[in-house]
C-alpha cells in the first residue's frame, strides 16, 4: 500500500467528517429560534420527547448537536432531566439516519451527485438570501465526495489480498472476547476522532471488502454507540448536577443496549441479517453496509421500546449515581452557563439569556440590600451589611466579564443574523447590570460616608422622601425582571417603566430645589445636603440604567 493512498484515505476522512460538520451546522442556522421552540414546545410526555429527539437529530444529522443541547437546556433548567432522558432516546433512533445515508453510498457510485450539488451550492452561497442553503448543499457535497472517495480507496487497497490484515482479522476467533475487544475498540475510535459517522464509514468499508466479518463490525459499530456518549459527559463537566445526571443518563443508554445485546448476541446479529436478506454462511460483502444500517436501526429502536417505559427508575438511579452537592453552587460562579457546553452556538444564546436573569435577580437582591442599610442602627450589622454590598458588587462585575466572554465565544460560530442582533443587545445588557450594580454600591457608600460623617440624622421628611424614591426605584427594578423573564409582555410592561423612568426624573428635580430651599432657610446643615443629593441623584442614575435594560430587553423581544 503507497503512502499515497494512506493519504487518501486519510483525507476521504477528513472530507466525510467535514461535510458533517458543515452540513449539521447550516441546518442549525436555518432552524435557529424555531429549533429551539421545538425542542422546550414537544415534550409534553415520554413519547413526544422521544420523537421530537429523533426528529430534531434527523433534521440537523448530529446526535451529538441534539444531546449537548439538551444537556445545555437541562444546565440552563428549561427542561426537566425526565425530559431529558426521553429526548436523548429519540436522539439515539434519529443519527441512524446517517447510517442509511451511508449504506445508500456503498451501494452505488454516490459522486455523480456531488458535481450538480456543488455547482447549485456555488450559485447559492453568493446569494444573500440563500448562502446559507449554499452552506448545506457544499456540506452534504463534502460528505457524499469523502464517503465516495472512501469507498473507492478501500476497493483500490484491495485489503483482501494483502496478508498482514487478514490475518489480523483471522487472529480473532468466533466468541465474546473478541466481540468485546473490537467493542472496546470502537469506543476508543470514536472518543478519538469525535465523530461516530466517520467510524460508521471505516467499519463498512472494512466489511464491504470483505475484511471485517460481520460479527467483529457490529461489535465496532456497538463500541461507537458507547464512544459518543463521552461528548456530552465531557460537555457537562462543568454544568451543573442536573445537566451531569442527564449526559449520564445517556451513557446508561447505551450501556445497557449493549449488554442486553451482547446476551444474545448471535440470536440479534442472525435476526438482523435475516431481516436484509443476508446469509452470515455465504457472506455477501454488498450488503453489510446495509445491515449495519439495520442493525444500528433495530438496536436504538428496540433499546428504547425497553427504557422508554422506566424513566422515572432512570432519573431515580441517576441521580442515586450523582448526588446533589449543596455547595456547588458558589456565588461566584455563572449558574447556567460554563466553558463546557458550547457544541451550538446557535442554541447556547438560552443559557445567556437565563443567567441574565440570574444577574438581574443579584441586582435586585443588591438593591435590597441597600434599602436595608438605611434603617440598620447597630454598628456591628451596619459593616456586615455594607461588606456584603461591596462583595455583590465584585459578584457583578464578574458575572458582566464571564457572560461577555461566553457571548463573545457564541458570536464566533454559525450564526443567523437575527442571533447576532441578538447577542449585541444582550451584550447591552449586562454592560448595564453591572452598572447598576455599581451604583448600589454607591449608595452604600453615600450612606456610609452620612453615618461616619454627617453630625445628625436626616430629618424625618428627608427620610420620607428616600423612601418614596426607593420605592420608585423598587418597582422599576421589578419591572425590569418581569420583562427579562416575560418577552410576551414588553409592550405594556415598556410603556410601564417609560411611567416610572419619568417619575424618578421628575421626582429628583422636585428634590433637588426643595433641597436648596430648605438649606437656605437654615432647616439643615449644607453638608447633609450634600449627602442627601447625592443620595437622589444616585437613585436617578440607577433608574437610567434600568431603563437601558428595559430598552435592550423590548428590542430583543421584537427580533425573536
Amino acid at each position: 500500500m503507497s503512502i499515497w493512498v494512506l493519504f487518501k484515505l486519510i483525507g476521504s476522512l477528513a472530507l466525510l467528517m467535514f461535510g458533517m460538520k458543515s452540513m449539521s451546522e447550516a441546518l442549525q442556522k436555518m432552524a435557529g429560534s424555531q429549533l429551539r421552540n421545538v425542542l422546550q414546545a414537544m415534550t409534553t410526555n415520554r413519547f413526544t420527547g422521544m420523537f421530537t429527539g429523533a426528529f430534531v437529530t434527523a433534521a440537523v444529522q448530529s446526535s451529538t448537536a441534539t444531546t449537548v443541547m439538551t444537556v445545555s437546556f437541562v444546565n440552563a433548567g428549561l427542561l426537566t432531566l425526565a425530559q431529558s432522558i426521553s429526548i436523548i432516546m429519540g436522539a439515539n433512533i434519529g443519527t441512524t439516519f446517517t447510517a442509511w445515508i451511508m449504506s445508500a453510498g456503498f451501494s452505488f457510485n454516490i459522486t455523480d451527485f456531488v458535481w450538480p450539488a456543488f455547482f447549485i451550492g456555488l450559485l447559492l452561497i453568493y446569494s444573500k438570501n440563500k448562502r446559507i442553503i449554499g452552506d448545506f448543499l457544499f456540506g452534504v457535497s463534502f460528505l457524499l465526495l469523502g464517503l465516495g472517495t472512501l469507498k473507492a480507496t478501500g476497493t483500490e487497497m484491495h485489503l483482501e489480498n494483502i496478508p498482514a490484515v487478514m490475518n489480523f482479522f483471522q487472529s480473532f476467533d468466533d466468541n465474546y472476547l473478541s466481540y468485546f475487544i473490537f467493542l472496546i475498540i470502537g469506543g476508543i475510535m470514536t472518543v478519538c476522532v469525535q465523530s461516530s459517522a466517520a467510524v460508521m464509514a471505516i467499519t463498512m468499508t472494512l466489511c464491504s471488502t470483505g475484511v471485517l466479518p460481520i460479527y467483529l463490525g457490529i461489535a465496532l459499530v456497538m463500541g461507537e454507540n458507547i464512544g459518543t456518549t463521552v461528548t456530552s459527559n465531557v460537555a457537562a463537566l462543568t454544568a451543573n448536577t442536573q445537566a451531569r445526571r442527564a449526559a449520564f443518563a445517556h451513557m446508561f443508554f447505551n450501556i445497557f443496549g449493549v449488554i442486553w445485546v451482547l446476551c444474545i448476541f448471535r440470536i440479534f446479529i442472525n435476526m438482523v441479517c435475516g431481516m436484509v436478506g443476508y446469509n452470515p454462511t455465504t457472506p455477501n460483502p454488498a450488503l453489510l453496509p446495509f445491515v449495519l444500517a439495520t442493525f444500528h436501526t433495530t438496536f436504538n429502536i428496540l433499546n428504547t421500546a425497553i427504557l422508554i417505559w422506566f424513566i422515572p427508575q432512570i432519573e431515580a438511579f441517576v441521580c442515586k449515581v450523582i448526588t446533589n452537592n449543596n455547595q456547588e453552587e458558589d456565588e461566584f460562579r455563572l449558574k447556567f452557563i460554563s466553558s463546557g457546553i458550547l457544541s451550538t452556538p446557535e442554541l447556547s444564546i438560552l443559557e445567556a439569556k437565563k443567567e441574565i436573569s440570574n444577574f438581574a435577580t443579584r441586582c435586585h437582591k443588591m438593591f435590597g440590600f441597600v434599602n436595608d442599610l438605611l434603617t440598620i442602627t447597630k454598628d456591628e450589622e451596619f459593616n456586615k451589611t455594607f461588606s456584603r454590598i461591596e462583595k455583590y458588587e465584585n459578584i457583578t462585575d464578574n458575572m458582566e466579564a464571564e457572560i461577555a466572554n461566553y457571548l463573545t465565544k457564541v458570536s464566533e460560530g454559525h450564526l443567523s443574523d437575527d442571533s447576532k442582533a441578538r447577542i449585541t443587545r444582550m451584550m447591552r445588557q449586562i454592560d448595564e447590570l453591572e452598572s447598576i450594580g455599581d451604583s448600589c454600591y454607591h449608595l452604600a457608600r453615600t450612606i456610609n460616608r452620612r453615618r461616619k460623617n454627617a453630625k445628625q440624622e436626616y430629618t424625618p421628611e428627608q427620610m420620607e422622601h428616600i423612601n418614596a424614591m426607593m420605592v420608585l426605584v423598587e418597582n422599576a427594578m421589578t419591572n425590569m425582571e418581569t420583562m427579562i423573564n416575560h418577552p410576551d409582555s414588553q409592550g405594556a410592561q415598556f410603556l410601564k417603566s417609560r411611567n416610572i423612568e419619568n417619575e424618578i426624573n421628575n421626582f429628583r428635580s422636585h428634590l433637588k430645589g426643595k433641597n436648596f430651599e430648605d438649606v437656605n432657610a437654615g432647616k439643615y446643615p449644607y453638608q447633609l445636603g450634600v449627602y442627601y443629593i447625592d443620595y437622589i441623584s444616585e437613585c436617578e442614575k440607577l433608574g437610567d440604567y434600568i431603563m437601558n435594560v428595559n430598552q435592550a430587553s423590548n428590542e430583543c423581544a421584537k427580533n425573536r
